[in-house]
């Protein structure tokens, strides 16, 4: 994944409110922005991983389907 590609999702999360971002440095000196999730970000993270889940569920019940019939145990 390119960079740009990573901040531009961080900044899409900030607009919707799932992320906070504030500045630091690290030992180098060099200033750094870093990132948390808020409270609205848990929920959305939470909601996407149920979404991942049935889709999980939904693809391992056509690969099961699909299994059975090719194995001629119809």
């Amino acid at each position: 994944m390119k960079e740009t590609t990573l901040y531009s999702a961080f900044a899409r999360l900030e607009k919707l409110g799932h992320l906070r971002s504030y500045p630091g440095s690290y030992s180098g000196g060099r200033e750094r922005t870093y990132y948390s999730l808020t409270e609205a970000g848990r929920v959305y993270y939470r909601q996407k991983c149920e979404e991942w889940r049935l889709t999980q569920e939904l693809i391992s019940k056509f690969i099961l389907e699909n299994g059975e019939k090719d194995d001629g145990s119809d």
